[in-house]
């Protein structure tokens, strides 16, 4: 089934944020600040009087207004027991600035144009501080709250047990990873507007889910929750850049329900780049330990990551909790040392980025076993082969404790490399030489673990010839609008085009999870089926009352009720006709609320192949190929989808994207003139296939599927990129593979 909200996205027809905003909005702009590291104070007077202009918000208005909400964040527990380090996050900068793009200043005019020509009369005076750029301990203090800018110091494992395994192994293989700081770059930028309404505040955002912000608003403004209602209209692209708070969303209310108006703004892109929650950005030592017959003895592992600026929502568990749930992979290897640090830079704040720990991990892992092959003179295939968990094993927990619910690696692996054909490889590898270019390829074998909110509610009601379902999820457009009507019809036998779709309204649904971790199609259904069982009960019990029999004598078959010794075989909706006219209003508005106790593991193999241009440096994917095992599947197309776009976000990592910043913390890349995101002609075909053992996790046997493409596309284009160079002398090979980048490894090869 092609996507039904398709027709109405593709031709205009969308509601976004920014199409949604009251005609009558005042207009918001954002100063920011200029440098990335200074004490700042402001003079505000002539922007004040400017023309058009109907308020000033500094952190001193936040401050008179009794506004003392920060920006709330997740901290990890460290290894000596302390918790990470919890530094203020203040709406608008207070006497200081930590990054180039931080809010100062809100003003509030008329038009945009008054707004923008208000904060250029904006004085700020900087009293610039050293800056810290480099995600190293140590340098310019930028909190005192996190000394040597040390934002957490966190480990996993039995370290002595690590070490006496390295010690005792036949074989050690060591590699430094660097994995490339990427900015999200949704097809819509952030946007928010709020109005007064009925004696209430509504705040309307893109957002991926509305439940958190409700609660925030209503503390930040000292509201009842009651009082504020939370939308997100269609959202174009979130990837977990939007799931988190930001200063913006809170300032727009504060300044709505301040001036009893309504007030929007809007990012542009620059804007966006600057301010908005960038992914990765960490590098890593993996080492591996293997016996006399190539088994995987115990995994060590040493990162640093940058937090940028400040703690953002789920930054501290991102690159620990996150990345530690899928550590060792598809492997049976319990001997484990973990030891993450994250520190403060002068830089923008990193956040989750689709897979949220799960594509860092599994990129070190992938890349280090490549790497051990290579050592030990092995196939890379058969390493993996020899030490994937046994499908007998399952269920199987992790060294990091992780339930591993069922999977069959080998199947998965046999299958992928037939449908990538690597035994014409070869052929391939000699087609290229004789034109002059190098191929190479890759395998990635990912596993990840599905996250966000267990708990999610389905609420459904009926109206006159139709059924209305409200979720607690929202597309950012990963197809909802499709798969949960699609779901619902299949299970009650109502005609799709009779389901009506509700997402992203607090005053529709009591509560809900919201988008983010792949937990969507998985978590929303599974509420959806809890609530078909309630209404198909309480509608035998209805149908079995009007009948004058026992409810054990009306069955429904997915698409009729039938009662016995009846020749009557209402449909559910002819059912619920009845129901309304005999005033049982009960039976008309049903919500059901689930939690899935386990989440599920969906696992795959991705196959890369690359070709490179070693005059220009220039690589190309030249063949991608994906066989996962996502359990059941719902909408086969839209599955493929997913994984398309989770792929095509890998190679953008992996051979264009690449945010820089310079030793004063100023973006370099600021633009789609100097970042680089992929282009169609950057994209091969992406061949897909499925080879699934059901979930046991869940009753419908699914595994999540959004975020698995790019959680196996960083390892298998990177180990395809150094498998193309090895031979000409290339040792080392990391993200992004720009052309002048892998130009600049094979010079340096030549010269050693």
């Amino acid at each position: 089934m092609r996507r039904t909200e398709d027709v109405r996205l593709l031709t205009g027809a969308g509601r976004y944020v920014d199409d949604t905003a009251p005609r009558d909005a005042l207009r918001a702009f954002v100063l920011r600040s200029a440098v990335a590291h200074a004490d700042i104070t402001l003079d505000t007077n002539d922007a004040e009087a400017a023309p058009g202009v109907a308020r000033v918000v500094t952190a001193e208005t936040l401050a008179q207004a009794g506004v003392t909400f920060t920006i709330p964040a997740m901290l990890v527990q460290n290894r000596d027991g302390s918790k990470g380090a919890n530094p203020r996050r203040p709406l608008l900068a207070d006497g200081r600035v930590r990054f180039v793009g931080e809010a100062i200043a809100v003003i509030v005019a008329d038009t945009l144009d008054q707004a923008r020509d208000a904060a250029e009369m904006i004085v700020v005076t900087y009293d610039d501080l050293p800056p810290h750029v480099t995600p190293l301990p140590g340098g310019p203090q930028i909190h005192p709250e996190a000394p040597d800018n040390i934002a957490f110091d966190f480990a996993l494992g039995d370290e002595a047990r690590t070490q006496a395994a390295f010690e005792a192994a036949a074989h050690v293989t060591s590699m430094e990873i660097e994995d490339n700081r990427v900015i999200a770059n949704s097809m819509e930028a952030r946007g928010v507007w709020a109005a007064p309404e009925d004696g209430r505040l509504h705040v309307s955002l893109s957002g991926q889910g509305v439940w958190t912000t409700k609660a925030n608003v209503a503390r930040a403004l000292g509201l009842a929750r009651e009082d504020v209602r939370v939308t997100n209209p269609d959202v174009g692209g979130g990837f977990g850049t939007k799931a988190l708070p930001y200063p913006e969303d809170y300032l727009i209310a504060f300044a709505a329900h301040d001036l009893q108006r309504p007030v929007r703004w809007f990012s542009d892109r620059s804007e966006a780049m600057l301010s908005d929650n960038a992914g990765r950005d960490l590098v890593s030592t993996a080492e591996l330990a293997f016996d006399a017959d190539h088994k995987l003895l115990a995994y060590r592992l040493l990162t640093t990551c940058n937090m940028g600026a400040y703690n953002s929502g789920f930054a501290q568990n991102i690159q620990t909790g996150l990345f530690s749930k899928v550590l060792t992979g598809t492997y049976d290897v319990q001997t484990v040392w973990m030891h993450t640090q994250g520190i403060y830079t002068n830089t923008t704040q990193v956040d989750a980025y689709r897979g949220a720990g799960r594509p860092e991990a599994i990129y070190v892992l992938e890349r280090v076993i490549d790497q051990a092959a290579r050592d030990m003179g092995v196939d890379p295939w058969e390493l993996r082969r020899k030490n994937f968990i046994p499908a007998d094993a399952f269920p199987y927990v992790t060294a990091t404790d992780q339930p591993y619910d069922i999977g069959d690696f080998n199947a998965v692996l046999d299958r992928v490399e037939a449908e990538s054909d690597r035994a014409g490889f070869a052929a391939r590898k000699a087609e290229s030489a004789a034109k002059g270019k190098l191929r190479g390829i890759g395998l990635c074998y990912y596993i990840e673990s599905i996250l966000g909110a267990p708990k999610e509610t389905t609420r459904v009601t009926f109206e006159q010839g139709r059924a209305t379902i409200y979720v607690g999820t929202q597309s950012n457009g990963q197809g909802h609008e499709t798969v949960f009507p699609q779901f619902l019809s299949d299970h009650t036998g109502i005609p799709m085009e009779q389901i009506v779709f509700v997402q992203g309204d607090s005053d529709a649904i009591a509560q809900g999870g919201g988008t983010g971790g792949s937990r969507s199609a998985t978590v929303q259904n599974t509420a959806t089926l809890a609530n078909v069982e309630k209404m198909i009960a309480g509608f035998k019990g209805f149908l079995a009352e009007e009948a004058g029999v026992s409810a054990s004598s009306v069955n429904f078959d997915d698409e009729r009720f039938r009662i016995a010794g009846s020749n009557l075989t209402p449909t559910m909706l002819e059912v619920a006709d009845m129901a309304r006219d005999a005033a049982r209003a009960d039976l008309l508005d049903v919500s059901a609320t689930i939690t899935l106790e386990q989440r599920s593991f969906p696992n795959g193999a991705h196959v890369a192949e690359v070709e490179i241009d070693p005059e220009t440096g220039t690589c190309r994917v030249a063949r991608y190929t994906v066989t996962d095992d996502f359990g059941n599947l719902l909408n086969p197309l839209l599955v493929e989808g997913q994984v398309h776009g989770g792929v095509v976000q890998g190679i953008g990592q992996a051979i264009t994207e690449r945010v820089v910043y310079d030793s004063t913390g100023q973006l370099l890349t600021a633009s789609f003139m100097d970042y680089g995101l992929p282009r169609a002609d950057d994209i091969p075909n992406i061949e897909f296939t499925t080879q699934s053992t059901p979930s046991l996790y869940n009753p419908l046997g699914m595994k999540g599927c959004g975020e698995a493409g790019t959680v196996g596309a960083l390892a298998a284009i990177s180990n395809a990129v150094l498998d193309a160079l090895w031979a000409q002398g290339v040792r080392r090979a990391d993200m992004p593979f720009t052309p002048h980048r892998v130009w600049k490894m094979l010079e340096e090869a030549d010269a050693a």
